[in-house]
């Protein structure tokens, strides 16, 4: 049975009051505060529902990636070991993970987190590039963990090597300690700094950008916690690493530098589950790690 115009507009704007209605919730979930620290007992955790939907043919990995997280954070943390694998076949270099890892987290000039170092092999005109994406290794054995001084950095039950900020006192004794060069320090550089957006009122240099300025100086997330630079406040003059990503862990997302490999190059997920994607590609390939020599027991892993 057909609707006349007045029933027609009507059902148009319940169906536009509803759409509003859910824009407003998702709004205000995104401006709600950040969940309490995730090595802390009240951690809040919103994971998806996507565990439960059936696995298609043919999947992208991020989704059958993504029910894996989903189904390793319902269980207790110390029931579970995050890993990383990358494939170095696929890696193009497109350093699409290092931008996206800067923008995620508000580095600053000289923060990296996840550099990609570029090896030229062989001999003109039969020349390759080889390229390998450097996290840090979230090391069973870490030995930045013992040489810091006032127990600022520690290896959370999940692997993940973390730092406090407000203990940490920037002495770089983790920095010289590490095999990777996986740590950095913070030097409160920015990337405004000398522009007319970075510059005092009434400077003439060329204008870079309102934006540029309010997303440098935009609190950061790490560790589910509001990091706000401002006065040469924490994470200024400390150590900082790459952590997996755990703000986004614990609502249920993966880690940036997985989701924005356009090659799908990175895999992640729980050690402690056979039948992870992980741990399949780790036991197919016989992947390696960086170093091992070095009694560190890296849980990154390369396929070369």
């Amino acid at each position: 049975m057909g609707m006349n115009r007045r029933e027609f507009a009507r059902a148009g704007a319940l169906v536009g009051a509803g759409a509003v209605a859910t824009g407003v919730a998702v709004v205000r979930d995104r401006l709600a505060p950040p969940p309490p620290d995730p090595t802390g007992p009240d951690t809040v955790r919103h994971i998806t529902a996507l565990d439960a939907v059936p696995p298609e043919p043919g999947e992208d990995v991020l989704l059958r990636m993504q029910r894996e997280l989903a189904r390793a954070m319902a269980k207790p943390v110390e029931q579970r070991h995050w890993i990383m694998v990358i494939d170095q076949r696929k890696c193009v270099g497109c350093h699409a993970c290092t931008i996206g890892c800067v923008a995620e987290n508000h580095l600053p000039p000289g923060v990296v987190y996840r550099p990609v170092t570029t090896e030229e092999r062989g001999r003109y005109p039969n020349v390759q590039l080889h390229f390998t994406p450097r996290p840090c290794m979230q090391c069973d054995r870490p030995p930045c963990v013992p040489v810091c001084p006032v127990k600022a950095t520690w290896k959370r039950p999940d692997g993940v090597v973390t730092i406090d900020y407000d203990r940490c006192i920037g002495c770089r004794y983790c920095l010289t300690a590490c095999p990777y060069g996986a740590r950095t320090s913070d030097f409160d550089e920015s990337y405004t700094a000398g522009t007319a957006a970075g510059a005092p009122a009434g400077d003439d240099r060329p204008l870079l950008g309102d934006a540029a300025s309010v997303w440098e100086k935009a609190p950061s997330h790490e560790y589910a916690k509001q990091w706000d630079r401002r006065g040469h406040a924490s994470p200024v003059g400390n150590a900082r690493k790459c952590h997996f990503c755990l703000h986004r862990l614990e609502v249920g997302e993966l880690p940036k530098c997985v989701t924005t490999c356009i090659g799908r190059a990175t895999y992640f997920g729980d050690a402690e589950a056979p039948d992870s994607l992980v741990v399949e590609l780790i036991t197919r390939h016989n992947a390696l790690g960086l170093l091992t020599h070095k009694g560190t027991v890296p849980r990154v892993y390369y396929i070369v």
